[in-house]
C-alpha cells in the first residue's frame, strides 16, 4: 500500500508502518523506485512509478507501508539524453539514491556495464533503507578533545589488519571489526585519534585495469559505509559494526576523523559510469565545461562536484550533519578542500557559501575541520583558507621538514618557523597555534622509512610506466637506493626517522604521524600506491618486534606530548600571541649567536616552560659532521639532563621525561643529523 509522502526527509526515512522515499531531480520526466530482494537481482521484486501528480517543486517522493530497514532499493529515471545540454538520463540503469544510508554490492558488480548502453540491474550497487535510531549507543558521544592535545594517526581501515601478521579472525581481518581488536595497541602507541582514509561508500573498480582502488578516493555514496569493510554479510551490517567501532574506539579514548571528498564522484569523465548522481540531475551535482557535454576537472579523477549550487551544498551539510549526529564521529579531513571554494564555473569564491555553511551549522560545532588547502589545477591556499575553525594539513611543515633533514642550503629559517607553528604562514590570522596539522609523511607520498630509503619514486608496479606519483619528494636514500644490510647505513636511516617524528611531535601545532611509520613500513619506494591491494600496502605486524626502538620511541614521545601542560588552550591565546610571549631564545654553537646564513644548517632553541617550572634547550644538527654547543650556565650549578638524543642508540635515545639522565659539562656534541632535548629546572638557569 502507498501513499504520496513528504519531500522530507530526502532519502528513505522508515517511519511508523512503513518508509518514506524522496529524491531530487529537476528535469526528469519520470522516475521509478525499485524494491529488491537480493543484491545481484536480475530484477525488481516491485517497481513503483513515482507519480508527478505527488510532486513537490523538483522532489519526487512516495511512501511505502510494510517496507522496513534492511529494503534494498534503487531508481530508475526517465528523462532526455542530451549531453550537449548537460543531460544524461539514461532509464536503463539502476541508480544509488544520494541520500541512501547503506549500500549493497552484487558479487559481480561492473563499473564497465555501468558505463556501457544497456541494463545493468544484476550488476550495480543498490540502496540499502537504514534506521539509524535502530542501534544502542550506551551513552556513547563525541569525546570533543582539544586540538591542543590530539595526536592524529592517519590510517586505513583495510590495511590496518588485513596482513596475516595482524593475528585478527581471517573473517575479521581488513574489517571495522578488526580495527576494534588492535585499539589496544593504538592506547598504548599514545595516539588520541584515528584519521581513516574514506570510508564513504566508493567504486574499487575505479582504477586502471587489472588494478583497485584501494585508498578509497572514489565516493559514490556520502553516507553509506563502505560494505566491504564489514565482516557482516547481512545489508544493514556495515552501518551496526561502524558504529560499534565508533563506540569501542571512544571507550578507549581515541576520537574518529573521517577523510572525506566532497570534491569528485566515481562516476568519472563523459566516458565513466552511471551510477547516481549523473542519471539523475548531471548538471547540477557536476561543473561542467563550456562545452556541457565534458566534465570540469579541478580533482585530476575527471569530475568536480558542483559544491556550491544549493542542492549539493545542502547534500554536503546533511551528510557531515549525519555522521556526527547519527554516527557519533568526531571529525573530517577535507580531500582537496580548496575545490569547495569554486562556483558552478570554476571560478574561486572569496566567501565559498558551502564553507561557511559547514563552519556556521551549529550540528558541527566542535567538530575537528581540517582542510587539505589545494586542489589539482594548481589553487594553493595553506595560510589562506576560509574561515574560523578551519584547521589546514600544512604541506610547507612536510616539504621544509624534509628538506631540512636532508641538508640542503637555504632550509633552517623555513625550518625554524614551520617548528614553531609556522607563524610565516599562520601569524597573520590571530587563530590558535593549532591551525597547523603537521606531518612529514602521509598515505600520498613516501613512508617515513622509503623517504629515507629512496632518492627516487618505484612506482612501476602501477603499470603507468613510473609517471604517476609526486617527482619533488625532497627524500634521500643515505647512500643506497632501497633495502641495504650495510649496518651504517641502515643506523642512518634509523636515525633520520627518529629526527621526523621527534621533530613532528615536539613542534606547535597538532602532530600527524602515518600508520606504520612508527616501526618504519615501507612501500618499496611507491609513492603512490592507491591501486595496491596487497602486501605493499598492508601493516606488516612483524615490524613492531623488528623496529622496536622505533616504536618505543614514538610511545614515549607521545606519552609526554599529552602530560604537559599547555596553557594557552585554557587561555585562548592566538598563535601570535603565543610566540610573543614566550620566553624563547635562538641559538648556535655559540650561546646566543644563532646561525641564519645560508649554509646553516644547526640551531638551538631554548624556551621556558613555566607552567612545568623547567626549561628545554633544544638542538637540531643536520649538518653531516658532529658539532659542540655551548650549554647555558645554571646558576645552582646543576647539570642539564638528556631526554632525547636521537645519535644514540636505544634506549639512550629517549628515555621517560622525569627519568632524564644528567650530562656533565659546559658543552654537549651532537651527533652528525641528530635531535637533542636537554632539561634543567626553571629556576636553574642563569639569565
Amino acid at each position: 500500500m502507498q501513499s504520496s509522502g513528504n519531500s522530507v526527509p530526502l532519502g528513505a526515512t522508515a517511519g511508523a508502518g512503513g518508509v518514506n522515499f524522496s529524491v531530487y531531480s529537476r528535469d526528469a520526466t519520470g522516475i521509478d523506485l525499485l524494491l529488491f530482494d537480493a543484491a545481484g537481482d536480475p530484477k525488481p521484486s516491485h517497481i513503483i512509478p513515482l507519480d508527478p501528480a505527488n510532486r513537490t517543486y523538483h522532489y519526487w517522493h512516495v511512501f511505502l507501508s510494510g517496507v522496513q530497514p534492511g529494503q534494498i532499493y534503487g531508481y530508475r529515471v526517465h528523462g532526455p539524453l542530451d549531453p550537449g545540454r548537460g543531460l544524461r538520463f539514461d532509464a536503463t540503469k539502476v541508480l544509488l539514491d544520494p541520500y541512501g544510508r547503506g549500500v549493497v554490492m552484487p558479487e559481480h558488480y561492473s563499473r564497465v556495464a555501468a558505463s556501457q548502453p544497456g541494463d545493468n540491474t544484476a550488476t550495480t550497487m543498490k540502496s540499502v533503507v537504514v534506521d539509524p535510531s535502530a542501534y544502542e549507543w550506551e551513552g556513547d558521544a563525541p569525546l570533543k578533545r582539544p586540538s591542543a592535545r590530539t595526536i592524529i594517526y592517519e590510517m586505513h581501515v583495510r590495511g590496518f589488519t588485513r596482513h596475516p601478521s595482524s593475528r585478527v579472525a581471517i573473517t575479521k581481518r581488513g574489517t571495522y571489526a578488526g580495527l576494534i581488536e588492535k585499539i589496544p595497541y593504538l592506547q598504548e602507541l599514545g595516539v588520541t585519534a584515528v584519521e581513516l582514509l574514506p570510508v564513504f561508500q566508493f567504486d574499487p573498480q575505479d582504477s586502471p585495469p587489472g588494478k583497485i582502488n584501494y585508498w578509497g578516493y572514489a565516493p559514490i555514496s556520502f553516507f553509506a559505509p563502505h560494505q566491504a569493510y564489514s565482516s557482516r554479510q547481512d545489508a544493514l551490517g556495515p552501518v551496526d559494526e561502524f558504529r560499534d567501532m565508533v563506540k569501542a574506539l571512544h571507550r578507549a579514548g581515541i576520537e574518529i576523523i573521517l577523510d572525506v571528498v566532497f570534491n569528485h564522484t566515481a562516476e568519472g569523465d563523459h566516458r565513466g559510469p552511471t551510477l547516481s548522481f549523473r542519471g539523475l540531475d548531471n548538471h547540477t551535482y557536476y561543473i561542467l565545461e563550456e562545452e556541457r557535454s565534458r566534465y570540469a576537472n579541478y580533482t585530476g579523477t575527471g569530475n568536480t562536484l558542483n559544491a556550491n549550487h544549493p542542492v549539493v551544498r545542502r547534500m554536503i551539510v546533511d551528510s557531515l550533519r549525519y555522521w556526527v549526529q547519527e554516527m557519533h564521529v568526531d571529525g573530517f579531513r577535507f580531500d582537496l578542500a580548496s575545490v569547495l571554494t569554486r562556483d558552478a564555473s570554476g571560478r574561486v569564491l572569496p566567501d565559498p557559501p558551502v564553507l561557511w555553511d559547514i563552519e556556521s551549522d551549529p550540528a558541527l560545532a566542535g567538530t575537528k575541520l581540517i582542510a587539505e588547502a589545494w586542489d589539482a589545477a594548481g589553487l594553493y591556499q595553506v595560510g589562506s583558507f576560509i574561515g574560523d575553525s578551519w584547521k589546514e594539513w600544512n604541506g610547507r611543515f612536510r616539504d621544509d621538514v624534509r628538506s631540512y633533514f636532508r641538508s640542503e642550503e637555504g632550509s633552517l629559517a623555513r625550518f625554524a618557523d614551520r617548528f614553531v607553528g609556522s607563524p610565516e604562514v599562520y601569524g597573520h590570522k590571530q587563530r590558535e597555534p593549532e591551525q597547523s596539522v603537521n606531518f612529514v609523511a602521509c598515505h600520498d607520498g613516501f613512508t617515513l622509512n622509503d623517504l629515507v630509503s629512496y632518492n627516487n619514486k618505484h612506482n612501476e608496479a602501477n603499470d603507468e610506466g613510473n609517471r604517476d606519483g609526486a617527482d619533488d619528494n625532497r627524500s634521500w636514500n643515505c647512500g643506497v637506493e632501497g633495502p641495504t644490510d650495510d649496518p651504517e647505513i641502515e643506523q642512518l636511516r634509523n636515525r633520520q626517522v627518529k629526527n621526523f617524528l621527534a621533530v613532528t611531535l615536539l613542534s606547535i601545532g597538532v602532530p600527524m604521524i602515518l600508520m606504520g611509520d612508527e616501526v618504519r613500513r615501507t612501500q618499496g619506494g611507491n609513492n603512490n600506491a592507491y591501486c595496491h591491494d596487497n602486501e605493499l600496502n598492508w601493516f606488516d605486524w612483524t615490524l613492531v618486534a623488528k623496529h622496536a626502538d622505533v616504536h618505543r620511541f614514538v610511545t614515549l614521545l607521545n606519552e609526554r606530548r599529552l602530560l604537559r601542560s599547555v596553557e594557552h588552550e585554557r587561555q585562548r591565546l592566538s598563535l601570535a600571541q603565543l610566540i610573543q610571549q614566550a620566553n624563547k631564545s635562538w641559538h648556535g654553537v655559540k650561546r646566543g649567536q644563532p646561525d641564519w646564513s645560508h649554509e646553516s644548517r644547526s640551531v638551538a632553541l631554548q624556551v621556558d616552560m613555566k607552567q612545568e617550572r623547567a626549561v628545554v634547550y633544544l638542538i637540531l644538527n643536520a649538518y653531516w659532521k658532529p658539532l659542540d654547543f655551548e650549554l647555558p650556565h645554571l646558576s645552582s650549578g646543576g647539570p642539564w639532563r638528556r631526554w632525547i638524543d636521537t645519535g644514540l642508540q636505544s634506549p639512550l635515545d629517549i628515555v621517560p621525561w622525569h627519568t632524564a639522565a644528567p650530562n656533565s659539562g659546559a658543552t654537549y656534541r651532537a651527533q652528525a643529523r641528530s635531535v637533542v632535548v636537554l632539561l634543567a629546572g626553571l629556576k636553574e638557569t642563569s639569565a
